[in-house]
């Protein structure tokens, strides 16, 4: 296992420096899910909420986050991000929504968190708009699902 990238030798925690890493093209998706009552699920997908275009809204709220990571998360390097795209599906089987995002950009450093805060942000958007009808909502199983590029290579789920 390697060591924690984010500590120095004496284990405080610091900014890791890139800048002598060579940009390449760097991509990751993450996903994540809302379970919530059946007839939640059917309020949301028929466009009738009291709060509005649950999807919609979620997708933008899920975008606007991966570009504020770096304000968010301590020690995340602000990024110029290329392409952030969320997606949002119903699921029957849970009941609920799946939500995925797709993050990309050419640069010295990774994109995983960008892509988990875009996918959790949308999932608490979700969760807000709807807490409504259906407090017992449940966030559940974010996680990244695959990543390429960088000095580790490519990594998939």
């Amino acid at each position: 296992m390697s060591r924690l990238t984010h500590l120095d030798e004496n284990g405080t925690a610091n900014m890791v420096d890139v800048g002598d890493k060579a940009d390449t093209t760097r991509i990751a998706s993450a996903s994540g899910c809302v379970i919530m009552q059946k007839q939640t699920l059917e309020l949301i997908l028929s466009g009738n909420a009291a709060k509005g275009d649950v999807t919609g809204t979620a997708r933008l709220a899920g975008i606007m986050a991966a570009k504020k990571t770096a304000d968010l998360i301590p020690l995340c390097h602000p990024l110029m991000l290329s392409k952030v795209a969320v997606d949002i599906e119903p699921d029957e089987a849970l009941p609920g929504l799946r939500v995925m995002a797709t993050v990309k950009l050419t640069g010295k450093t990774g994109v995983e968190m960008e892509a988990l805060t875009a996918v959790s942000i949308a999932c608490l958007t979700i969760y807000d708009m709807a807490k409504a009808a259906d407090k017992t909502m449940i966030i559940s199983q974010i996680m990244v699902e695959k990543k390429t590029g960088g000095k580790s290579g490519d990594w998939q789920r």
